[in-house]
């Protein structure tokens, strides 16, 4: 976080501190603060102890009319100098429901998602909806990017018209723009499509347009069929295209489309307690399509006991299939502690960090959760982790959660 962004977020603290009220008793303050320490071999096969302090904070009511204030970030460093850990707000707004009738808006750092595009935002969000359902939301401020500096000149904006027709069809029209260092860098179109017949249908789109280049970057098409309140089905098809800025030079490659086809059978045995299995078949334009199977079981903790078993298949012409499995148990031994034990074995699990692929082959964790009292617990976990970089290496976290 730079010196300007400690700035508004105190600036949007103190708002909402000094804000006047007519009844202060009616004000209140909640949130929690976790304390994170980790630790984790690096490529160098050194130690990183990165040391992270959150911090959730909700003030409602701020004026005695519905005025809140939310923020979420945390403070970070590495206690082992090893690698850079970094400091982000999340979020940090002012909002109020109900201005005048049917207007809300958000003030501050902020999520915007909309199927135009999503990003996080310094700036003002509007939404005005009218007594038929209709609405438009408007938005537009500062572009926030945690991997390269913060110029003022990085802008968002864009709007959404929303409603239903025919009193079961969503329908959602939405636009977004980018300005990276006042150069246009991003211009899309959503469309969002939700039907829902009987209860028992449910089917839904969503189309994401880029304009600069001409092409559907994103779409989405799916259904949803639930004939009894325990068996449901659900297929989707998936098409994906990177976008790129339009100021970066990879906007000047060729990219390679991702296609996805997926089912899903999913069976409630009983509350708390569910069987599913999967299909999917993954599509790429430079490597031989997968066929992914995943059937499992999984359980709710609703006494003492939770936990999920499911056996995977990963088959492609490359040689590269993979039989795993997927397994964790948890058990309150007493009202003050549960112990848990879980383990991924030959199961690919990508997780793309900014700069480094951190896709996993296998792990193995123990942890345990102490509940101290109703707002005060502590979380541990070690893990034997195989990644795609590493033969093995091993991690842990401790987290002590504070709730107000």
């Amino acid at each position: 976080m730079n010196i300007w962004q400690y700035v508004l977020l105190a600036a949007v603290t103190t708002s909402a501190l000094i804000w006047p009220s007519s009844d202060v008793q009616a004000m209140t303050v909640s949130g929690r603060a976790s304390t994170v320490v980790e630790w984790y071999d690096n490529a160098d096969g050194d130690t990183s102890v990165p040391f992270y302090q959150y911090l959730l904070l909700n003030v409602r009511d701020i004026d005695n009319n519905g005025l809140n204030f939310k923020s979420y970030g945390r403070f970070a460093d590495d206690l082992a100098d090893e690698e850079d850990a970094d400091s982000r707000l999340y979020y940090a707004y002012l909002e109020k429901k109900n201005v005048v009738e049917g207007l809300d808006f958000k003030l501050g750092r902020q999520f915007i998602s909309t199927t135009a595009g999503a990003s996080v935002m310094d700036g003002l969000y509007v939404n005005y909806e009218a007594a038929c359902g209709y609405g438009i939301k408007l938005f537009g401020g500062g572009d926030v990017s945690y991997y390269k500096g913060y110029s003022a000149t990085d802008l968002i904006g864009g709007l959404e018209v929303y409603g239903q027709l025919f009193d079961s069809l969503d329908i959602a029209l939405s636009y977004l723009q980018k300005w990276d260092e006042s150069e246009l860098s991003h211009e899309l179109f959503g469309l969002n499509l939700d039907y829902t017949l009987n209860d028992t249908l449910n089917l839904y789109s969503e189309t994401q347009f880029n304009y600069l280049s001409n092409s559907v970057s994103y779409f989405l098409v799916g259904a949803n069929y639930l004939p009894t309140t325990d068996f449901s089905l659900r297929a989707e098809y998936l098409y994906s295209l990177p976008v790129f800025s339009s100021t970066s030079i990879y906007s000047v490659f060729a990219v390679e489309e991702y296609e996805e086809m997926m089912a899903e059978l999913s069976y409630s045995i009983m509350p708390g307690l569910r069987s599913f299995i999967r299909g999917t078949l993954e599509k790429y334009d430079a490597y031989d399509d997968a066929v992914v199977l995943e059937a499992g079981i999984e359980k709710i903790r609703k006494d003492r006991f939770s936990g999920y078993l499911v056996g995977t298949w990963r088959d492609d012409e490359e040689g590269e299939d993979l039989y795993g499995v997927k397994a964790r148990a948890a058990y309150l031994i007493t009202p003050k502690f549960q112990a848990g034990v879980g383990a991924h074995i030959d199961v690919l699990e990508r997780e793309l960090d900014y700069d480094d692929d951190e896709t996993t082959a296998s792990r193995v964790w123990v942890d345990g959760t102490c509940y101290f009292t109703r707002d005060l617990n502590l979380e541990a976990k070690v893990e034997r982790i195989e990644s795609d970089l590493y033969d093995e290496y091993y991690s842990g976290r401790v987290r002590l959660n504070v709730h107000f």
